[in-house]
């Protein structure tokens, strides 16, 4: 137990801010600019306290750490937080995308800034949270909890059809969620807790892991978006204002893969062995079937939400690898890819301020005026291809390699979905960048701004940082990593020889 509650601080420390909003006053452009302030400054100290415990994370140990609880509910479900490799980075991760969206809606949220703010500080309760808990009952709560603000962002500060987008969102994972909190109540009569250290020990009957690995698969399927119940991400991103596609991709999409790691593979694992042919076949189509429609898109934001789905493809390959490289690629693949896709949300914005229009057709040409924006997009969209020597290209290949060992089929056809991520991601950089600059309102656009620039040059230092320099990921996820996979593995084997010993 820790002296300090530095995970309790990181996830609810944004209610302090929350409480500060509440007591401003918005309606002058002294009030707005406070807060922003109180904001940004909230998220800032959030993040520099995910540093810290970065800092304080000892990489050698596999278990759980700076563990904190308390009774809370009765029978059993407490206030259970801690974390280890797998959960860590998620934790930075959130933490750090943060202060981003705060600057991102810096100028274009016009009306109800104290709300949207408020709505954000809340979001980033529940993202954190979902990550630190270690009672399952807390988990729910926290992952629940996150759909609301999101649900409110989309809602009210989104396009023309947000209303439609928003219930989808909604509706999908919240009902997927249902069976999970089903299949929750079910361990909890087995198991007789709801702590996650004590039921990753518990060995949970065959048949009846079968069953539990379906219902959280329904809830962490939709959250991922796993093909098919991956329609409602591109309405979300479309209608969500920027700073909510940046935190929709970057965060939320991840914490189904989270939910797979914690969960599926160390409490389930005849049921993920079992089930791992299917979920490969779900990746590979996701990986070729979503890249070709993102072929087939005129609105950028959408082109980039289906190349996500395609991406999460990835990711879901290599978790159900099952092998040390396949797990380490796919938490590398999702971290990588909160930043990658986050920055390039934040280009669309860039050029929708400007303009007010995300079709394709509607650009053209703006290297002739925008240099430094084409220069960051480039670099930008070649980790969305995995360009050798971006952080994308690390993940990519890690789920690969994982793949492989498991089942080369599966990386072969996995691996056409490189060449076609390549064909929409430079097809839509030629039409955007490239070509003649011959449209009347294009012409008077100006480069990237000092704001801008706050926000997308850090994002693309990181972006080619982590592409050259895997080491800190790798080295921080690699013993919980190895745990988790060896144990998962001894479990498969261990009831393959009682199949043997009984034939």
């Amino acid at each position: 137990m820790t002296d300090w509650p530095i995970l309790s601080a990181v996830t609810f420390l944004p209610l302090v801010g929350i409480v500060l909003l509440l007591l401003t006053n918005e309606n002058s452009a002294a009030g707005r600019r406070n807060v922003l302030g109180i904001s940004l400054v909230t998220t800032l100290v959030v993040f520099v306290l995910s540093l810290i415990v970065w800092w304080k994370f000892d990489a050698a140990n596999p278990g759980f750490q700076m563990v904190e609880k308390h009774a809370w509910l009765g029978t059993g479900i407490s206030y259970h937080l801690g974390i280890d490799g797998i959960s860590m980075l998620f934790v930075v991760l959130s933490a750090f995308l943060m202060p981003f969206c705060v600057v991102a809606s810096w100028l274009t949220i016009e009306k109800r800034l104290k709300a949207y703010m408020i709505a954000f500080l809340m979001l980033e309760v529940f993202m954190i949270g979902v990550f630190v808990s270690l009672d399952i009952v807390l988990f729910y709560v926290f992952f629940e909890a996150g759909l609301i603000p999101m649900f409110i962002i989309i809602g009210v500060w989104g396009g023309k059809d947000r209303v439609y987008a928003s219930y989808k969102f909604f509706l999908y994972t919240l009902l997927g969620s249902v069976l999970m909190l089903l299949a929750i109540m079910a361990m909890y009569w087995q198991a007789g807790t709801t702590d996650i250290a004590q039921l990753l020990a518990y060995d949970f009957p065959a048949q009846m892991q079968t069953w539990l690995w379906l219902a959280f698969f329904a809830s962490f399927a939709v959250k991922m978006p796993m093909w098919p119940v991956h329609t409602w991400l591109p309405d979300a991103h479309v209608q969500a204002p920027t700073a909510g596609s940046v935190i929709l991709a970057g965060v939320l999409l991840k914490l189904g893969g989270y939910g797979f790691l914690r969960f599926s593979l160390p409490m389930f694992p005849l049921a993920s062995d079992y089930f791992a042919p299917f979920v490969f076949t779900l990746s590979v189509i996701a990986i070729i079937y979503t890249s070709l429609v993102a072929l087939m898109q005129s609105d950028i934001k959408k082109l980039i939400a289906y190349s996500s789905v395609a991406h999460m493809g990835y990711v879901t390959m290599g978790i159900f690898a099952a092998n040390v490289q396949g797990v380490q690629g796919a938490i590398y693949q999702m971290l990588s890819h909160g930043i990658v896709s986050g920055a390039l949300f934040l280009c669309v914005g860039v050029v929708y301020d400007r303009t007010h229009t995300r079709e394709i057709s509607a650009y053209g040409g703006l290297v002739s005026n925008m240099p430094k924006y084409a220069v960051v997009f480039l670099i930008l969209t070649m980790a969305n291809v995995g360009l050798p020597g971006t952080s994308g290209f690390v993940g990519e290949i890690t789920t690969l390699l994982g793949a492989f060992q498991a089942n080369t089929w599966v990386a072969f056809f996995a691996t056409t979905g490189v060449i076609l991520s390549a064909c929409y991601a430079l097809w839509l950089y030629r039409r955007v960048i490239f070509g003649t600059l011959d449209k009347e309102n294009l012409k008077s656009l100006l480069d990237l701004s000092g704001r801008e620039k706050v926000l997308l040059y850090p994002l693309v230092a990181l972006t080619i940082f982590f592409g050259v320099y895997p080491a800190p990921v790798f080295d921080a996820t690699a013993a919980s990593v190895d745990a988790l996979v060896n144990n998962y593995s001894a479990a498969v084997q261990a009831a393959h020889d009682v199949a043997l010993s009984v034939k």
